[in-house]
């Protein structure tokens, strides 16, 4: 690997960007290393709401945490946080990685917009882009437990935040370390518009966001399960990370173990393929509402059969308690006024009873064709609208994931396993990590993405920071250069990071108004650098204190950080 790439690699593990991530798949679990290396997880432990988690079912300990990443933190993806950039610069600091053809196939920043779902509601306006010119596109950088947590000095935010990437990598930590699910169980998967995990658990569950999602949920056809099944029903998932490796869609080379990817591949499709009965047909037709009206139900009233619309009966479930498929309808059918049955069977639409009672007595495989003809015949005899809802049926039964294909890839394995185990400490993990970061990608960057300045070398650091935070100098755009050191100098001096020798980067100290000396020096030569091209910028790092010169100019914090005495030409550094 050269220089110029390896480079480019260590500083998007700082910076960790969607695209960065999209370029450097490996990067994914390196986040998910920060934040096990972190100590904030580790401190939930001390948590009154994680007590006695030794005597739960690992199902019950991942309700647990559920439910902290709930109460504690929000999705977050507006394009304000991190800021924008250009397709242009993309394609530019990227150009002999990958080509702009490859990137619209499969990055939705570049075009890609998947199944027709996608298309109709028009990505770019569904994400606030459209305000903007077609090549203006956001960062979206990924965020650290710790940035995550920062959201709370955020104005209007009272919890922590994170975008999908984000709660997908805190859900592998959390699990991992607070309700004790061995790493070698959790498969992450990222689509290009959106991130989840498959925990290997009896049949699976899949955390969405901050939701989980098992089996049963994945097919109750509630409003919930049907934003959860929106990723893998109408895209492509382009990386699956693990513990032992990754596989990207456009990559030829995939670093997880075949027959660990090949188990979760088959496990995944299992988890999304259900066989019809009464029940998952009544979810089905609450799933799709455009569906019900291919429906109606037949119900006795004084002693003579009678119908109704489905559509009419599914309104009926709103603030009511009863519910058409469960042992209630009755009572929900009573709640219906008389007024709205009809004496006679409403033509072209599919009793509903009918095909519950078949459904009862025989095992349906949607993935059956014959089983799927069968069903024609008996119920959609010659109406194409009866026809489409059976296909729409098996569709809903039989999620078919769009998975980077097994057979034609080249497995590699590189260098020695992560060998964590649910035994160790915090402090024996990262003394593994440190072992191995020479033999073994995601550890060696997870101590850049763990910005921990006295553990790696700065270049990388100091290039994202220079390069790649924009919104600190929009931010300060109005003030001079004395108004803004004045404003820097003025804003909490505590980092975001606990630790001595990580720190945080520009846009984090701006957006959060809180920085250690050399957090804040840092910021400054970032906006110094953006309006003063053509000076030197040097700064001078000592265990205490940071110096920041601008030609004649010079600004001094105090730092607790405890760096490494050197100095920093931005200058040279970011050209």
């Amino acid at each position: 690997m050269n220089t110029s790439k390896e480079t480019e690699r260590k500083s998007s593990a700082v910076t960790l960007s969607d695209m960065e991530m999209f370029i450097f798949p490996e990067l994914i679990y390196s986040l998910v290393l920060a934040n096990i290396m972190s100590p904030r997880i580790w401190r939930w432990r001390e948590s009154s709401w994680f007590s006695s988690m030794e005597s739960l079912s690992p199902y019950r300990r991942i309700l647990r945490v559920k439910q902290y990443i709930m109460d504690n933190y929000v999705f977050n993806l507006d394009l304000d946080t991190w800021g924008l950039t250009t397709k242009e610069e993309e394609l530019a600091r990227f150009k002999g990685f990958i080509s702009e053809d490859t990137l619209r196939q499969s990055n939705a920043l570049f075009g890609y917009e998947g199944d027709k779902y996608y298309f109709d509601i028009d990505i770019r306006t569904h994400f606030g882009l459209d305000k903007y010119e077609g090549n203006v596109i956001p960062y979206w950088k990924t965020e650290t437990v710790e940035s995550m947590d920062a959201f709370r000095h955020k104005p209007y935010y009272n919890t922590g935040a994170g975008e999908c990437v984000s709660l997908a990598a805190l859900y592998t930590a959390a699990l991992f370390i607070i309700a004790q699910i061995p790493l070698q169980d959790i498969y992450l998967m990222a689509t290009p518009l959106h991130s989840q995990n498959f925990i290997d658990i009896g049949d699976g569950i899949l955390t969405n966001n901050r939701r989980l999602v098992t089996k049963s949920m994945w097919f109750n056809g509630t409003a919930l399960s049907a934003q959860a099944r929106r990723a893998l029903e109408n895209e492509r998932a382009t990386i699956v990370a693990h513990e032992t490796g990754c596989i990207h869609t456009i990559y030829n080379e995939a670093t997880i173990d075949k027959d660990v990817y090949r188990h979760f591949s088959d496990k995944l499709r299992k988890f999304l393929k259900t066989p019809i009965t009464d029940t998952i047909l009544d979810n089905f037709l609450r799933h799709d509402r455009d569906i019900q009206k291919c429906f109606q139900i037949r119900w006795p009233l004084h002693g003579a059969d009678c119908y109704i619309k489905a559509e009419r009966v599914f309104s009926y479930e709103h603030g009511s308690p009863y519910r058409i498929n469960n042992n209630t309808r009755k009572k929900l059918m009573d709640e219906i006024d008389t007024a709205e049955f009809d004496a006679n069977k409403i033509s072209e639409r599919i009793v509903l009873n009918d095909m519950e009672d078949y459904t009862r007595t025989h095992r349906v495989n949607m993935k059956n064709q014959a089983d799927v003809a069968r069903l024609k015949e008996l119920f959609a005899s010659e109406c194409l609208h009866s026809q489409q809802a059976i296909d729409t049926l098996s569709q809903f039964c039989c999620v078919d994931p769009q998975l980077p294909d097994i057979e034609n890839k080249e497995y590699v394995k590189k260098g020695v396993p992560l060998g964590i185990d649910l035994d160790m400490t915090r402090e024996e993990i990262i003394a593994r990590l440190e072992h191995i970061r020479t033999e073994n990608d995601a550890a060696a960057m997870a101590f850049y993405t763990y910005r921990d300045l006295n553990r790696t070398e700065t270049d990388p650091f100091i290039l994202a920071a220079i390069q790649r935070n924009p919104v600190s100098i929009k931010g300060a755009e109005k003030l001079n250069i004395t108004e803004v050191a004045d404003k820097i100098r003025k804003m909490h001096n505590e980092s975001i990071y606990d630790e001595p020798g990580r720190l945080a980067q520009p846009d984090e100290v701006w957006n959060y108004d809180r920085g250690d000396g050399a957090e804040r020096a840092l910021l400054l030569a970032n906006i110094l650098k953006k309006r003063l091209p053509d000076t030197d910028i040097i700064i001078g790092i000592a265990p205490n204190q940071v110096t920041v010169k601008a030609g004649q100019a010079s600004y001094d914090f105090q730092s607790q950080k405890g760096l490494k005495e050197q100095k920093w030409n931005i200058s040279t550094l970011v050209r």
